[in-house]
């Protein structure tokens, strides 16, 4: 624990925040996305410096001129921290470093204190830990003045230098949390190919960071995810089966937002929620109907959808937050030339058009229903909470004997899995309709 001790990072307080206007359009990053992650953070901004470059300086990232500069806001400010929008390479990161004479945390290692502030599951504390540990291993080097020193005999070896100690520390940490990820993951995968084998559809909400994703997800599963007005209020994937009339019992998933450039190594540290989108049988995209930068973010998450193989997966695209539009727009759903339902208009936080956004999921899945008089024996506890869940109950009640007795409108799915009950004394399909 003593590298970690010597290593672990002070909490942001006061932050100097630095952003370059790259001409080139691959390396730009939006300003307002930049204030939100360090807001998320929990930083004090206490100024920003911008300058424009053609190409990143190989030293300082942003040249020497500009380092002083930032160098003298650091001591005017007397700034905890040196928060850049941008990936540095360990070089740059450590020279701008020395320089300044504070930390200097860039844009991958922001987002990666989100995270870390954010996981809330077993496995994503352990996928933080993990990426933030390979990062780690790459800034393990000679400039770190104070690990290169020899070790004594009997601690690290002799001849060990406290950097190399360091070094293997690291990488034995890696190894043993991608051994244990590695069982979290084999025990997901059982848990995915249990939710195939019952055949339940599961949908899954995906969209950009801070689109409402969570509040979405609460009011459409009557679940209590923790929601929030910022970036990446949730990253673990949360799983709630759910009741929708017109189609029965289907899984809805939340993921992680995703976000612009986000680092392929980020990409990896969450899989587990983003895998829900590949083996999903549809998408629910999620769009901030009142974001100027809506189209941008939309192609970014396209492009991280079919960076995980989910670009195959029926979509369902939600524009949210109409409350925020102006001018007003009414909840509605735009169907396509064949009738299927293609955008629906949203808010989340008040409600508005959420039922016919159930109707939209509904009708993808639409497929024999049966209306259906059951008879179940008086000492079938177990399996009358199991109708509860399963289909709608249109009427129910007792024979003379204290058997249930139970008008139920059920899938074909539901069907077929409750009619061999051992349980049932009696069946019958009173009507069908497709």
């Amino acid at each position: 624990m003593e590298l970690f001790d010597r290593l672990e990072r002070r909490e942001l307080e006061r932050a100097v925040l630095v952003h370059v206007d790259f001409r080139n359009e691959a390396d730009r990053e939006e300003l307002d996305e930049f204030y939100e992650l360090v807001d998320s953070a929990g930083a004090e901004i206490c100024t920003l410096l911008t300058t424009k470059r053609q190409n990143p300086d190989s030293k300082y990232f942003v040249g020497k001129g500009k380092a002083e500069e930032i160098q003298q806001a650091v001591e005017l400010y007397e700034a905890d921290v040196v928060i850049v929008n941008h990936a540095l390479t360990p070089a740059q990161e450590r020279n701008l470093s020395e320089l300044v004479g504070c930390q200097v945390l860039d844009r991958i290692g922001l987002i990666l204190d989100i995270f870390a502030q954010r996981a809330r599951s077993h496995e994503g504390k352990l996928q933080v830990e993990l990426a933030q540990l390979k990062r780690m291993a790459t800034r393990l080097v000679k400039g770190w003045t104070h690990l290169d020193r020899q070790g004594g005999i009997g601690a690290r070896g002799p001849g060990e230098t406290q950097l190399e100690s360091d070094r293997r520390m690291v990488q034995g940490r890696i190894k043993q949390l991608e051994s244990r990820i590695d069982k979290v993951k084999k025990q997901r995968d059982l848990g995915r190919r249990s939710r195939k084998k019952s055949e339940l559809p599961t949908i899954t909400i995906v969209g950009y960071t801070n689109a409402g994703k969570s509040t979405l997800f609460n009011y459409m599963t009557t679940a209590d995810v923790y929601a929030e007005d910022r970036l990446f209020a949730t990253l673990d994937s949360t799983l709630r089966r759910v009741h929708l009339p017109g189609a029965g019992p289907v899984i809805f998933a939340d993921t992680v937002g995703f976000i612009r450039h986000i680092p392929h190594d980020l990409v990896t540290a969450f899989r587990s929620t983003l895998e829900e989108t590949r083996e999903a049988s549809l998408l629910i995209h999620l769009v901030d109907a009142a974001d100027i930068h809506r189209e941008e973010k939309m192609t970014d998450v396209y492009d991280v959808i079919a960076e995980v193989g989910a670009d195959k997966v029926p979509q369902l695209v939600v524009f949210n937050k109409i409350d925020m539009l102006e001018p007003a727009v009414e909840p509605h759903i735009d169907y396509d030339e064949e009738g299927v339902a293609k955008r629906v208009w949203v808010s989340a936080k008040n409600g508005l058009g959420v039922e016919l956004l159930m109707d939209a999921v509904a009708s993808f899945f639409k497929g024999t229903f049966y209306t259906v008089d059951l008879v179940l024996k008086m000492d079938a506890g177990k399996k009358r909470s199991q109708l509860y869940e399963l289909g709608t109950i249109l009427k129910e009640g007792f024979d003379e004997e204290g058997n249930s007795e139970f008008t139920m409108h059920l899938t074909d799915l539901e069907w077929q899995q409750i009619k061999n009950w051992p349980e049932l004394i009696s069946a019958e399909i009173k009507t069908s309709e497709d």
